[in-house]
């Protein structure tokens, strides 16, 4: 029986490779990202324990975050520490915040990740945590040097002016080398500046005192000893640990921010692998079909059930093993591919080689095999039972009444539990309405596959007369050809529908999601430009001060952080400019008058207002972020903005009382005279100092800001799915091309007594587009009931959520569905108009 599947494999070479296809894509796509998330792992760990290599205790305090307390670590402190028996030095670190103008004065970098850093060298002068290429590093003030990309990103040579942005005005420097790090920072996009030591305190802590130290043994040392006798010398505020540690707390943390990226890109190699069960099924089906008198024959001469069964199932492993070594080859390729492609859209990932591991491999070839053989075992079962007369007399060729009604029953009892899960879960909203709509949508896509055979005849009946009218005969043998086997219909459109249905689901929930971010956005603001740092850190006073002396300013107001409490419960708080905040901002007054701020009252936001019986009037007895206690009264209730807090208070309230030097100003909104235009944008950079660091965002900038991970999200989610639409494309092309094999001799007796070859081809395209329109229907229609649904879960977080159907997207997958048919069609179209009709007639 073995010798009889392989044979069975090389004579069906052309049928079996569209199954080949789908197996090998999904074996791609789950090696692929195991090796990609090995290796990235593997990467990133190496490079952390390469930063900690010559580290036996990392001391950390958080000196410098706006938490004035911590006084970080002293000079004084670390002399004790050097003098420790076992200790061979210590390095004092500071950082903080620094970006790089290039020379059209833009940001190098993406913002949260561009820092700025001391210079430490030992007694030989150079820091081992650096490897300078040109030039030395910066041994004073004036002096900076920067990492190798953002040198070349730049295109600073030694010996060049340099602007760089820390948390103050943007000043100048001289470029004085170029070094390479393993810095995380780094290979996430960012930038490393470099000063000298004197210079790094002063611009992020006070002269003389570091944020962080590192400390080196002594050869034969013991880096827990060291620990222990370090730890009694630290303020109460830092912190020590070994290097190991930290190390080893890092490969955990890089461990577990890789699993969620993994969980998501396998899931969607199961949801093209699930796809490719539907090809793979009907391939076997359909070549267990055309080999009936072959099989009985075997059964005839003494093969078993078992035998028959077993043979089949030996053709689908081998063509499991093919397909997914060629797929694990390929998808150790895309991963090589991906980390190319990260580097080319700017994330750096460290040096290292492609891991490719055992459990890679063993997973990606065993879901590959197992997958063809599960598909298999249905139609080998099912090979299996035909007695050997029926199968030469060719009775078993319709399904009994009984099993269908069997199955349709199955499927209507599943569905209906489905639509039940999911409009369960969209009522009860949040965290488990979702999981009941997940669970819903699971059995809801099973009962609509299991359906999909009964779908086809009403559905594809609809449309059979305009197709006659059109087309003539080869429009309405089209759409009966279509709904022959109704099971093989459904088992090609199901491939379609899951994939539409994933589409179009995460398109409808994507564009609403973007709609009520979008209206929020411009509901909630009347400003024209929006001010803030790249790194998200807080403005500066000074460049408020500026803003308010800028050209084209009509009214500016900061939105300053702070809080206070009442009755015990912290209460958010937002400073702004009273008289400006209601030009800049959209308020609906409930009660009272916002022009009560100038009078040093503060505003509430009505929803806070109702829970807590507050009203216009009233005084409320506070504990202010400076631990003060006092009172405020209430001058307005105002309907909710969510560009402010619960409480809004004149700024000079929010100064007097804020228990920091610097005031937490998260943002500036602008109006401008008379709206946005470029000069008033060149007078506000201007006025900022032409700063990097400080980002100027339009209202389209503003709302685009917001609004645009829903889009980028989207295009993800499309690149991801379109493996599993590919999939299915290919289960359309294999279908078809088997049922011209098996309607050879049908074509050739149509082209003897007149079908034309040209009518052919539009005969089997017209099937095709039938077929894969039909399942796109389906898919467009479940899509948007779960786009619904989750929809429905999110509502209650996200103001102002209404549904919104892309009519035009939905309309686009459509037309793309039809054209899938039109493409998947080409070649089993050319195949049956080039059959000889006289060969195809004798054919049996």
């Amino acid at each position: 029986m073995f010798r009889t599947a392989l044979r069975n494999v090389l004579a069906h070479k052309a049928r079996l490779l569209m199954t080949v296809l789908a197996v090998m894509l999904g074996v791609a796509f789950v090696s692929g990202t195991l090796v990609f998330t090995d290796t990235l792992g593997n990467a990133f760990r190496n490079q952390s324990a390469k930063s900690y290599d010559n580290v036996a205790v990392a001391v950390q305090t958080y000196a410098g975050e706006r938490d004035e307390k911590v006084q970080g670590l002293d000079q004084a402190t670390l002399d004790k520490v050097r003098g420790l028996d076992g200790v061979a030095s210590v390095t004092g670190r500071v950082e903080g915040f620094a970006g790089v103008a290039d020379p059209d004065g833009k940001l190098i970098g993406n913002g949260w990740s561009n820092t700025g850093g001391n210079f430490a060298p030992g007694e030989n002068g150079k820091d081992d945590a650096y490897t300078f290429t040109q030039g030395n590093g910066p041994v004073k003030n004036g002096q900076i040097a920067l990492d190798k990309d953002t040198a070349e990103k730049g295109k600073y040579r030694v010996g060049d002016p340099v602007r760089v942005a820390t948390n103050g005005p943007v000043k100048e420097y001289t470029l004085s080398g170029v070094f390479t790090t393993e810095d995380g920072a780094v290979n996430a996009g960012g930038s490393l500046v470099l000063f000298d030591t004197a210079t790094a305190q002063k611009l992020y802590l006070k002269p003389g005192v570091f944020k962080n130290a590192n400390v080196t043994a002594a050869p034969g040392a013991s880096d827990q000893k060291l620990l222990d006798d370090i730890e009694p010398l630290l303020p109460d505020e830092a912190t020590a640990r070994t290097g190991q540690d930290l190390a080893d707390q890092q490969a955990k943390d890089i461990e577990s921010g890789l699993t969620s990226l993994n969980t998501m890109l396998l899931a969607f190699a199961g949801i093209a692998l699930f796809v490719g069960i539907f090809l793979i099924t009907n391939t076997f089906t359909m070549l267990v079909a055309q080999r009936t008198r072959e099989l009985a024959l075997m059964r005839a001469i003494g093969a078993t059930r078992r035998q028959v069964k077993r043979s089949v199932l030996i053709e689908a492993a081998v063509v499991g093993v093919l397909a997914s070594v060629i797929g694990f080859a390929l998808g150790v390729g895309l991963a090589a591919a991906l980390r190319s492609a990260m580097g080319m859209l700017g994330g750096k990932i460290p040096n290292g080689p492609l891991v490719v591991s055992p459990t890679a491999v063993v997973s990606a070839l065993a879901v590959g095999i197992l997958i063809t053989v599960l598909a298999a075992w249905l139609p080998a079962r099912r090979a299996a039972k035909i007695a050997p007369m029926a199968a030469m007399s060719s009775v078993h060729a319709s399904p009994t009444v009984k099993s269908l009604v069997v199955r349709n029953s199955i499927g209507a009892v599943i569905t209906l539990i489905g639509a039940a899960a999911i409009v369960a879960g969209a009522g009860a909203g949040g965290t488990n309405g979702r999981s009941l709509v997940a669970l819903g949508a699971f059995f809801a896509l099973i009962g609509v596959i299991v359906l999909i055979p009964l779908l086809s005849r009403p559905v594809i009946a609809l449309v059979r007369p305009a197709l006659s009218k059109l087309f003539g005969v080869s429009g309405k043998l089209a759409s009966q050809n279509a709904v022959r086997n109704p099971r093989r219909t459904g088992a090609t459109a199901s491939a379609l529908a899951i994939g539409l249905t994933l589409v179009t689901g995460i398109s409808v929930l994507g564009v609403t999601l973007g709609q009520a971010i979008d209206k929020m956005t411009t509901d909630n603001i009347r400003a024209d430009y929006l001010i803030s740092m790249a790194s998200g850190d807080s403005l500066d006073q000074s460049a408020l001060t500026a803003l308010e002396k800028a050209d084209g300013v009509a009214a500016i107001s900061p939105q300053q952080s702070t809080y206070f409490q009442v009755d015990g419960d912290d209460q958010s708080v937002s400073g702004v400019t009273p008289g400006d905040v209601e030009k800049v901002f959209s308020l609906d007054v409930v009660s009272g008058s916002l022009g009560s701020l100038k009078d040093g009252q503060v505003a509430v936001a009505s929803d806070a207002a109702k829970s807590n019986g507050w009203k216009t009037g009233d005084t409320l007895p506070v504990t202010f972020d400076d631990e003060k206690k006092g009172e405020v009264t209430i001058g307005a209730v105002y309907e909710k903005n969510d560009f402010l807090s619960t409480f809004v208070v004149p700024k000079e309230l929010a100064d007097q009382h804020s228990a920091s030097s610097r005031p937490d100003i998260r943002e500036i909104w602008i109006k401008a005279d008379g709206g946005a235009s470029q000069a008033t944008e060149k007078s506000i950079v201007s006025a900022l100092g032409d700063n990097p660091a400080m980002s100027v965002m339009d209202r389209q900038d503003i709302r685009d800001s917001f609004g645009g991970f829903v889009n980028t999200a989207l295009n993800i989610m499309y690149g991801l799915l379109a493996m599993a639409l590919l999939i299915a494309v290919l289960g359309v092309v294999n279908t078809l091309a088997m049922s011209v094999f098996e309607r050879q001799q049908e074509i050739g007796m149509l082209r003897a007594i007149g079908l034309d070859r040209g009518r052919v081809k539009r005969m089997i395209r017209l099937e095709a587009i039938v077929i894969s329109v039909f399942g796109a229907l389906i898919g467009v229609g479940l899509g948007v009931f779960l786009g619904w649904a989750i929809g429905q879960t999110l509502s209650s977080d996200i103001p102002g959520y209404a549904l919104v159907i892309p009519w035009d997207r939905l309309a686009v997958f459509l037309a793309l569905a039809a054209l899938v048919g039109v493409l998947a069609a080409l070649w089993p179209a050319r195949s049956a108009a080039k059959l000889n009709m006289l060969t195809a007639i004798k054919t049996e």
